[in-house]
């Protein structure tokens, strides 16, 4: 058994560092890259599709959730440019793969997810990881965390109908925001950058996220 487990290993190894070099060819933030060549993603997966970690595919994680698709992952992370002194909001922690992804590059990172189950597995995995700059909590009927805000930068990992004002409000001067944005099953990709005269914001991307479930976004329905 021992020898069939560092085989696995050993492959999943392989297989991170192929991932890795095919996401540079779109993904010029080396730091970005490093990162995800650093972290286990098959921890953050149900043990069933480990085999499938490093494939450049969203997978299931139980709940009717997703892990993202590990370029949609990265494109996100470079977008937010961070520099390793921001603190950093989450929304919809998942898996908690995102999350540790953002701690590697900010100084804090406050995650939210609506689902009970999943905010608690993903504490259980970033704990197991070591992460200690990661704060994990259920998420409110508000879009966000109030308590913390303000932020540096703002990762949405579920989409919305519009850019919801609720998140804007919690942006510094200077912040940065990736969301996605459309209908229940389309979005483009949004980069928003919070500035002293108002937001400005770019597509970087069409996308498919599931629903951002909350005040100021989708009703559970």
């Amino acid at each position: 058994m021992g020898a069939v487990s560092r085989r696995s290993t050993v492959n999943l190894k392989a297989a991170r560092e192929r991932l890795v070099e095919e996401l540079r060819r779109e993904i010029s933030d080396e730091r970005v890259l490093r990162v995800m060549a650093k972290i286990p993603r098959e921890a953050f997966v149900p043990r069933a599709s480990r085999h499938l970690a490093y494939e450049d595919r969203p997978l299931p994680i139980g709940a009717g959730q997703t892990i993202s698709q590990p370029f949609i992952i990265a494109l996100m992370t470079q977008a937010l440019e961070l520099v390793g002194t921001e603190k950093v909001l989450e929304l919809g922690t998942g898996s908690g793969y995102q999350a540790a992804i953002l701690a590697e590059l900010a100084r804090q990172v406050i995650t939210t997810e609506r689902i009970p189950k999943l905010t608690q597995s993903a504490k259980r995995t970033l704990e197991k990881l070591g992460y200690t700059n990661i704060q994990v909590y259920l998420a409110e009927k508000t879009l966000g965390w109030q308590a913390e805000a303000p932020y540096d930068a703002i990762m949405v990992t579920a989409a919305a109908p519009r850019v919801p004002l609720e998140l804007l409000d919690q942006l510094t001067v200077g912040g940065r925001m990736v969301i996605p944005v459309g209908s229940r099953w389309e979005q483009d990709l949004l980069y928003v950058l919070r500035q002293k005269e108002g937001f400005t914001a770019k597509n970087l991307t069409p996308c498919r996220f599931v629903p951002l479930i909350g005040e100021g976004a989708w009703s559970e329905e």
